[in-house]
């Protein structure tokens, strides 16, 4: 069927077209054009002025609508992107925190199943750990990290064909070769809860750590032991140009002012925008069934509220939390689509509003609130108010 978009602000990769139309076809865009005048046969959507956007891509997330990923069911999977493409997620990374090599292999299995389903929106695995450095890790992953096991890691790398981003420690004995070994294969190393300072940061990134999950949380930033002063991952990422960055951007796990400085120095087209949400995502947020943890303030807290615990963000609040911190809507839309789109390897397909590219479309209000969603042509129809 073929289906026009009309009236509407359409975002596309040479910036705001302000009269024109989306077509699709199926799974995929037809064409972006400056006409919008109808097309005979054409299902005619009105966006009654609203924005036209592209899909955002969900790079990193455990969970949401009351499940989590780690449960390794195909419920859960189907489930959290439900929800989450209910907030103009439509492109999934489930991602599996510190846990078991049993179940890391179980969601390979459940991942690799769902991407080969017609119109999936799984793309790939993300696995966060468990090698990670035990101070860093914070108490809910501290009985799952472990030491670096190279043959543990090349076994399940070389039976399965999903995994696409596996964040470590680099510090970690071992660490640089896992990196080296990921890159071979294709895989996004990122580095995650760590405390390397600058050299070691150089050295990772040189091995092929090229990106820093949760950017400022979990790693220390200028420091001090004893009498002198030290850099800290922080500005150490900073000063390695390349290295990318994802921000946590619920307004919580970092302030407005850190926002705006991760964009002025690292920019759009290293900077991507994640939820890093738990199962309580995209639910009423108020809810959780952990005694450990707590849902305060928007996010998810440690129960004795000692530290934040996780995020409950989903993508259309990245965006607005970034517009409120004064960055231009259209690059909070890049870092939350066509950035972590090319970082993934899939700017093929997903992070843009092109011709042939798969038909991936949000509408928002100008309230940036989700109005409507196309996931490979699929309206999610719990989004429509349109029509």
């Amino acid at each position: 069927m073929l289906t026009q978009i009309i009236n509407g602000r359409i975002f596309t990769p040479q910036g705001w077209l302000n009269e024109g139309s989306v077509l699709m076809r199926d799974d995929k865009i037809l064409e972006v054009t400056n006409c919008d005048l109808a097309l005979i046969g054409a299902h005619m959507i009105d966006a009654k002025g609203m924005y036209i956007v592209p899909g955002f891509v969900c790079m990193h997330a455990h969970g949401g609508g009351g499940y989590d990923f780690t449960e390794c069911t195909s419920e859960a999977f189907h489930n959290i992107i439900n929800a989450h493409m209910r907030h103009g997620a439509t492109c999934f990374f489930p991602t599996l925190s510190s846990t078991s090599f049993d179940k890391l292999k179980q969601a390979a299995g459940i991942c690799q199943q769902m991407m080969e389903e017609p119109g999936s929106a799984v793309m790939g695995l993300h696995i966060e750990g468990p090698y990670l450095n035990r101070k860093m890790a914070g108490t809910q992953f501290a009985d799952m990290v472990k030491d670096i096991d190279e043959e543990e890691y090349k076994d399940l790398i070389e039976n399965t064909h999903c995994i696409r981003r596996w964040d470590a420690s680099p510090e970690l004995p071992g660490a640089l070769d896992f990196a080296r070994y990921l890159r071979d294969h294709g895989i996004v190393a990122a580095v995650s809860h760590t405390e390397a300072e600058y050299a070691g940061i150089k050295d990772a990134y040189e091995a092929g750590f090229t990106h820093a999950a949760h950017f400022y949380n979990a790693m220390p930033g200028f420091h001090k032991r004893r009498e002198y002063k030290y850099e800290g991952t922080v500005e150490s990422v900073y000063l390695t140009d390349d290295m990318s960055i994802e921000l946590i951007a619920d307004g919580i796990h970092l302030p407005s002012t850190i926002l705006r400085l991760a964009y002025k120095l690292k920019g759009v087209e290293r900077t991507c925008l994640v939820t890093d949400a738990l199962s309580c995502a995209a639910t009423d947020g108020k809810s959780i069934n952990d005694p450990r943890y707590i849902i305060e303030d928007g996010v998810c807290k440690l129960a004795d509220r000692s530290a934040l615990a996780g995020s409950i963000a989903t993508s259309d609040m990245l965006i607005r939390t970034m517009v409120k911190a004064g960055i231009p809507l259209g690059d909070a839309l890049r870092m939350a689509s066509e950035t972590p789109a090319r970082l993934m390897g899939v700017d093929d397909r997903k992070g843009t509003l092109q011709k042939d590219k798969d038909a991936d479309i949000v509408i928002m209000d100008h309230d940036l609130k989700v109005r409507a969603v196309w996931q490979r042509g699929r309206l999610v129809e719990e989004t429509n108010t349109l029509f």
